[in-house]
């Protein structure tokens, strides 16, 4: 489905029409990927929009950028306020936002450092991921024969436009196989994350999921997860994971901004657990949504609120 188009773009610091967010064919990402991003969704909890968690997203693309010795001229609150100005401009919500930094028109050749830093951000309106939202709506996946990168050579923990060339090949592989994602090992051979999500494994009521240093990108929805399990009575535990628990886990689930909470019903067509969504990710899946869909109080301070100043149907 071709992306909805809404009125404005953020585009360094001011708002411009979204057929004038252009960039030259000749501009550095282009040419050498150099771009990093962040995926954040705005939902509606009670009578208007608020953006979740949105200063851990900020956070993340600032961090994302310094590993690239990208110089970003906004702050982090700057950041927010871009995304809370834009929704409210544009009066799309629940909707998808997606901030980037790119390095734009300037020399050509690898070395970055003469071309100019850029920022956007743009939203629109986005529904489900990989499944309908249902807690019974699992999914079925395969462990990819491509791997993730290898430490010190693309940096995970950085939310880069190259590195979702290596997530592209784990997601075309999935698909043309018959499977809607694709599990990537790390270059030892342990479990790593899907294409575009974090994955956690649930064997006798404790919940694991690979540490950072697995090639993980560090999820926002993860932390978040983290901590609703934590407050659910379960254990959590940051382990590597070996393929074959994959396979003998009472439960799994992916987490992500696009992929919220979603159950794992196969992997490489052997049933996990006995095929159905189990109590701990359906409590999760209860406790995340409950708190989304503003039918608990946002007892974390993870919303943003925006004014809307218009309101688009979606």
């Amino acid at each position: 489905m071709a992306i909805p188009k809404t009125e404005k773009i953020w585009h360094n610091g001011r708002l411009i029409d979204w057929d004038d967010a252009r960039i030259h064919v000749m501009s550095h990402v282009v040419n050498y990927g150099s771009s990093v991003f962040e995926g954040v969704r705005c939902y509606k909890p009670g009578q208007g929009p608020a953006i979740f968690r949105a200063h851990e997203h900020a956070r993340r693309l600032l961090d994302s950028a310094k590993i690239y010795r990208m110089d970003v001229p906004f702050t982090e609150e700057e950041i927010v306020q871009a995304m809370v100005e834009l929704v409210g401009v544009n009066g799309v919500f629940p909707c998808y936002i997606r901030p980037i930094v790119l390095r734009g028109y300037g020399e050509a050749g690898v070395n970055p450092f003469n071309s100019p830093i850029e920022v956007y951000v743009c939203n629109y309106a986005w529904g489900k991921y990989l499944s309908k939202g249902s807690p019974d709506d699992g999914v079925d996946v395969c462990v990819s024969s491509w791997t993730r990168m290898a430490p010190n050579t693309l940096p995970a923990m950085s939310k880069s436009a190259a590195n979702y060339m290596n997530s592209q090949l784990i997601k075309m592989e999935a698909i043309l196989n018959g499977y809607v994602e694709g599990i990537a090992l790390d270059v030892n051979g342990y479990v790593s994350e899907g294409s575009g999500e974090n994955l956690f494994v649930v064997r006798n009521d404790t919940v694991f999921t690979a540490p950072i240093g697995n090639s993980v990108l560090p999820g926002i929805t993860r932390a978040t997860a983290i901590e609703l399990v934590r407050e659910l009575g379960f254990n959590v535990v940051e382990q590597m994971i070996p393929r074959e628990m994959l396979y003998i886990a009472d439960e799994a689930f992916f987490t992500g901004t696009a992929a919220e909470i979603t159950p794992i019903r196969s992997v490489d067509k052997i049933a996990v657990g006995d095929g159905k969504t189990g109590p701990i990710t359906r409590a999760l899946h209860t406790a995340f949504f409950d708190i989304v869909e503003g039918r608990v109080p946002d007892r974390h301070g993870w919303f943003t609120q925006v004014r809307v100043k218009q309101t688009v149907a979606v």
